[in-house]
């Protein structure tokens, strides 16, 4: 079915605005966890990445593989490339990405390529995972660059945000 023409699943999710006095993890997962909520209000699975590099965020996006009918367009790959635009070079190896969920093994991958100083996911994907879940691209020893990974920042809500929107999709079939 044409993406513009399948109906939008309600999202039944506010966005968070947590405070700006504290830059930590879990204030960047919020801005993550906020473009997944945009994400599945455009039928998108909801999944959002955001990149900061010295306190500014340089790479923000979500799921975008349905509408742009891309199979690369996934949150991770989308921030890297507005990320190194950003800065006008592909090593980002003083930024962190923050993603919703464990990479799959194409965007573990680039953040690998992109030689991110660290990866933060909210939650483990046992089944595609490649930071730890499935597999670690990370402990590859031959690989000249590892990443440093902080695991489960935010968990339960983005599992939560995760469960419900495929619960509903399975419904709505």
């Amino acid at each position: 079915m044409n993406p513009e023409l399948r109906p939008r699943l309600p999202c039944p999710f506010e966005k968070m605005h947590p405070s700006q006095l504290l830059r930590d993890d879990t204030f960047y997962m919020w801005q993550a966890y906020n473009l997944a909520l945009d994400a599945w209000r455009q039928d998108e699975v909801p999944v959002g990445a955001i990149i900061e590099r010295g306190g500014e965020i340089i790479g923000a996006a979500h799921n975008q593989r349905d509408s742009t009918r891309d199979p690369t367009a996934h949150a991770e790959i989308l921030a890297l490339g507005q990320a190194a635009k950003a800065i006008g070079d592909w090593r980002l190896n003083e930024a962190t990405l923050y993603v919703t969920k464990e990479p799959c093994p194409m965007c573990s991958g680039a953040t690998l390529m992109a030689r991110l100083k660290r990866v933060v996911y909210a939650m483990p994907d046992p089944k595609m995972g490649c930071l730890g879940g499935a597999t670690d691209l990370n402990s590859l020893p031959q690989s000249n660059h590892h990443l440093l990974v902080t695991r489960g920042v935010l968990e339960a809500e983005c599992r939560t945000l995760l469960q419900a929107y495929f619960k509903l999709k399975r419904t709505e079939d």
